[in-house]
């Protein structure tokens, strides 16, 4: 009941999470993370979930790398004010003349989220005035305001991006590209040289027919032939060698499956298996900084609107797992049957039938799967009764109906004679 319940609770987060298109703004946010090193994501109460790039906001940390201060800058359209804060800007506007020549512009809104301890607090503000009911105050382990970063270092606000890392193949495969494109548009051209001895008249020949007959002499117009083949060659080499390095860091199938005509799987298992060593460290920052609060912070929206349960506090809590092994469920899928499959192989079908809980084997090859498993699945009640059905239809079946009714007669007759020495028993107890 517990596992159902659990897995119950994480289909609705799921669920709620598709509905605002949560998975578009994490993808931009992953993006934005490689190139940028950076993404603040917000996800409040109520309302849909919003992302600002690094162009944006300001963050503040401690040495140790904990939230501090963000502060984010957005523009809003005048008419999305209410009246009495446009007419207090256009006061502001009228007194500055400044201002005043840019009224029809939109304006600056800043955000400011500041940590007070473990507690969080945040305002907007619009030129120089306080937004009315903007004031917000959250447990630091419940704020709203997500400022993501792909790597950790010490005494640095910010983090720095994956495409940082290869920068120089970047840009040197940007120069190749360009001087490659450029010579192929050299090579692509057609001129032809006159020699200035020549007989040939050129006016003629251009403008000849096919089948035309012209006069003149053939090694006196010859074409132009820029002789940079080889050199182009090279070129095109080592941009192939940038290409398959960028491939393997940025994680290509391509770069990760040699090429042959039978390539294993254990091949592509073990390949992967050494990427994903090299990204652990990143797997492991995001789930403390990303996929952790932001499935907290789904499970109090939903329980704020009363469309979940709260979980008993110090009984429950949600935990990431990171690495291969956690990049969906597909994998515990994977190893239940790998593993199933390895003890029939080894021990043999008869030790599994002895020591696998086959309906909590059930279970959880549901779980893995994603599937609704209630009322799915039979009860070991509803098993038994049915089990106790087919033996009394093989009784019928073997010993006929007058055999069944011997037996229940028999039955009925040792009911009776134990509830008359209960009885029995009841009456000695009472006399004594």
């Amino acid at each position: 009941m517990v596992e159902e319940a659990l897995d119950e609770r994480a289909r609705a987060v799921m669920t709620e999470m598709a509905s605002v298109s949560f998975r578009p703004l994490t993808f931009e946010a992953f993006r934005q993370l490689l190139i940028a090193g950076n993404y603040l994501l917000y996800i409040p109460r109520d309302g849909d979930p919003r992302g600002f790039r690094l162009d944006s906001y300001v963050v503040l940390r401690d040495p140790e790398g904990n939230l501090l201060e963000i502060v984010i800058e957005e523009e809003i359209a005048r008419a999305a004010l209410t009246d009495n804060l446009l007419e207090a800007i256009k006061q502001q506007e009228q007194d500055d003349p400044k201002t005043s020549e840019e009224s029809d512009k939109p304006l600056k809104v800043y955000t400011h989220i500041k940590r007070k301890g473990d507690r969080v607090s945040s305002y907007q503000e619009i030129e120089g005035f306080l937004v009315p009911d903007s004031d917000g105050d959250f447990p630091l382990d419940l704020c709203p305001w997500l400022p993501l970063r792909l790597t950790k270092l010490e005494d640095e606000d910010y983090g720095r991006s994956y495409v940082e890392e290869f920068f120089g193949d970047l840009q040197s495969l940007e120069v190749l590209s360009k001087a490659l494109v450029e010579g192929t548009a050299a090579l692509a051209k057609v001129v032809f040289l006159v020699s200035p001895n020549a007989t040939t008249n050129v006016k003629k020949l251009s403008a000849a027919e096919t089948g035309d007959f012209v006069q003149g002499e053939a090694n006196g117009i010859v074409p132009l032939q820029v002789e940079k083949r080889a050199d182009f060659s090279v070129v095109q080499q080592f941009i192939d060698s940038l290409v398959n390095r960028l491939s393997f860091a940025f994680l290509l199938n391509t770069a990760i499956q040699r090429n042959g005509d039978r390539v294993t799987a254990e091949e592509m298992r073990i390949m992967a298996s050494e990427i994903e060593d090299g990204l652990g460290g990143m797997y492991s920052l995001l789930a403390d900084e990303y996929q952790l609060p932001v499935v907290k912070l789904f499970e109090a929206r939903m329980e704020h609107r009363r469309n979940i349960k709260a979980l008993p506090k110090g009984v429950v809590s949600p935990s990431i797992v990171t690495g291969l092994d956690a990049l969906g469920r597909g994998h515990d899928l994977q190893n239940l049957t790998g593993f199933i499959t390895d003890l029939a192989q080894t021990l043999g079908p008869e030790a599994v039938q002895q020591y696998v809980d086959v309906p909590e084997y059930i279970k959880r090859r549901g779980a893995s799967a994603g599937i609704d498993m209630k009322g799915l699945i039979k009860s070991e009640e509803q098993i038994a009764q049915e089990q106790q059905q087919q033996q009394m239809m093989m009784m019928i079946q073997q010993l006929g109906p007058n055999g069944v009714n011997q037996i229940g007669q028999l039955m009925k007759s040792q009911m009776d004679a134990g509830a008359a020495q209960d009885q029995a028993q009841e009456g000695e107890n009472s006399n004594g």
